[in-house]
């Protein structure tokens, strides 16, 4: 999959267009593809780089909607999340959860709560929920706080590598034949007798105006949607509100084992989550409210104290802002609803029509984009009056799927094509970072990157794992894009130079002033 490739392939008239390259977006390419419709979906800057690189990177029935009585939510959500975990092994995996309980009437409540969220996922459950003693749960999780530990209650949910899923729906939509562009904005809609036609977007690489004309268009720009619709109707009110959650990263040692931690209810009525992931510690998450919502979003100093709080309470060492390896914020689109509190709503989805025909698909999460994918392209086909197919998703397994036990399976690739990169790119990229060289040639190579940040953002995770190592690593980055994508100096130089103000916002209080990167390589 190469961008110049995707250029070229480029139609002047298609079946569908998609906006937006986010979960939604993606999974809407992936449906269309599939069932034979011509597709082109357009990403106004990376895939995923907004909301869908920025989550708690669980997949989930979403026990917060359970306590709010949401069954309907969760009982799709659960079922979305076994079928995601047959059709993706090589990225989604189970996680089993604690609920410590310090309080008698805890371990029954909440083992009542979590034995219904076992009989809601059916034959599609994961491992059962159990109750635990007090010392049973400190072998489950050792760095668990001890003091007033009266046990615990044992679950399971499904976790993944959220921008790596990501890449993952692109590469499945570009086999199956649609056209995906990054660093496309859409700039305006084409109407012919009233009606959406097509739209204008920029190739931000070339600065080349470009224009392609569909049978029907789906926004699907995630908390953008409002934008993309008062293009077609400037007087359009708003459907969303938008709500920050904000995660902090911590090194290992704060979570040895493979167990994670699930506080039920935080002083803001949330849940929050300590989890392994990715050979590090996930901390999340927030929800506070923005009124005015930007692409790149920022935590506020009392989100992180918050964070830094609630993981203190449960665990026996508490963490500061001297541990935190990164930090990360995003954005989540709600549904406006009779509530003006974010944490209250619902993440379900709802899809709108304008009179001009062009489809919106407005909130949802990560769990369920493949069932949001499909209402949305059974709406649009239905309205564009395409040739009715059956959506084959609920049993497609995506690329990469059938190389779900080689070491490079989050890359979709098989052994062959590792060993053929780690021959010809030898060694690892930094020595705090589990990536090879032979693994950013091949994002680099066939994962459609742009910029050094693409890179270490979301083909590798690295500005995840740790942004000061992620920091060290880029200059290594840039030269070899250059090297790659026939790049010169002043574009290192430029690269280098944003990416470390990126990198700066990953932490809190950025980096020592003698701390940067090298404008060289």
């Amino acid at each position: 999959m190469r961008r110049v490739d995707n250029l070229e392939r480029l139609p002047a008239y298609c079946d569908l267009i998609v906006i937006g390259g986010g979960a939604t977006g993606l999974g809407i390419a992936v449906d269309a593809a599939s069932r034979g419709y011509s597709t082109v979906l357009l990403e106004a800057r990376d895939f995923a780089q907004g909301t869908s690189s920025a989550s708690t990177n669980l997949i989930h029935g979403g026990v917060r909607y359970l306590q709010q009585g949401n069954i309907g939510l969760v009982r799709s959500a659960l079922r979305e999340r076994g079928i995601l975990a047959h059709n993706a092994p090589h990225i989604v995996s189970e996680l089993r959860l604690l609920v410590p309980v310090y309080y008698w009437w805890e371990k029954p409540y909440y083992g009542l709560g979590l034995g219904l969220y076992d009989l809601f996922a059916g034959s599609r459950r994961f491992g059962p929920t159990r109750l635990l003693d007090a010392q049973t749960a400190v072998k489950l999780v050792p760095e668990l706080r001890v003091q007033g530990l009266r046990g615990g209650v044992v679950f399971s949910d499904g976790q993944f590598n959220d921008a790596r899923l990501a890449l993952c729906l692109a590469k499945t939509a570009h086999r199956l034949g649609a056209v995906l562009l990054n660093y496309a904005p859409v700039t305006a809609l084409l109407k012919e007798r009233g009606r959406v036609c097509g739209v204008v977007f920029t190739d931000r690489e070339s600065g080349e105006q470009k224009e392609v004309q569909a049978r029907v268009v789906i926004n699907a720009a995630g908390v953008f949607i409002d934008s993309i619709r008062r293009l077609d109707d400037p007087g359009a009110t708003d459907l969303l509100v938008a709500s920050r959650g904000v995660h902090l990263v911590l090194p290992p040692s704060f979570l040895s084992g493979q167990t994670g931690i699930l506080v039920p209810r935080t002083k803001d009525g949330r849940v929050c989550f300590i989890l392994p992931w990715e050979g590090r510690v996930l901390v999340g998450t927030t929800d506070t409210p923005v009124t005015d919502p930007t692409r790149e979003p920022s935590a506020s100093e009392e989100e992180i104290d918050f964070l830094l709080e609630c993981a203190s309470d449960y665990l026996g060492t508490p963490p500061s802002r001297a541990h935190v390896l990164s930090l990360f914020s995003g954005l989540r689109p709600l549904v406006k609803g009779s509530t003006e509190k974010t944490s209250a709503l619902s993440r379900d989805h709802t899809i709108v029509v304008s009179r001009t025909g062009l489809v919106t698909v407005a909130g949802g999460k990560w769990t369920t984009y493949r069932h949001m994918a499909q209402a949305a392209v059974d709406k649009a086909a239905g309205l564009a009056e395409l040739p009715p197919r059956r959506c084959i998703t609920e049993t497609l397994r995506l690329e990469g799927a059938e190389n779900a036990a080689s070491r490079w399976a989050r890359f979709c690739v098989s052994e062959d094509v590792a060993d053929e990169y780690e021959r010809r790119y030898p060694g690892l990229l930094h020595p705090a970072l589990p990536h090879t060289l032979g693994m950013v040639a091949y994002v680099i190579e066939h994962e459609l990157p742009v910029t050094v940040e693409d890179v270490l953002s979301r083909r590798l995770r690295a500005l995840r794992l740790d942004a000061r190592a992620s920091l060290e690593a880029a200059p290594v980055v840039a030269s070899l894009m250059a090297e790659l994508l026939g790049k010169d100096q002043e574009w290192i130089d430029e690269q280098l130079g944003q990416y470390e103000r990126i990198a700066r916002e990953a932490l809190p209080g950025g980096f020592p002033a003698h701390q940067h990167a090298r404008r060289s390589a």
